[in-house]
């Protein structure tokens, strides 16, 4: 399932380079945080019985 584009990518501090992605000199820190939590979302597991990584256990 596609992701939703995150709102850091409308920055234009933002450098969306293949693989790379950064931002420029000067940019807020809450910019740079948004960027860090999105990449390591990133890793999260998406298998059956989890959602964003999420194991859903039932009864």
């Amino acid at each position: 399932m596609p992701r939703i584009r995150p709102e850091f990518t409308k920055s234009s501090y933002f450098v969306d380079e293949p693989g790379n992605w950064h931002f420029k000199p000067g940019a807020p820190k809450e910019l740079q945080a948004a960027l860090d939590d999105y990449l390591n979302s990133l890793g999260d597991v998406d298998e059956p019985g989890s959602i964003n990584g999420v194991h859903i256990d039932y009864p």
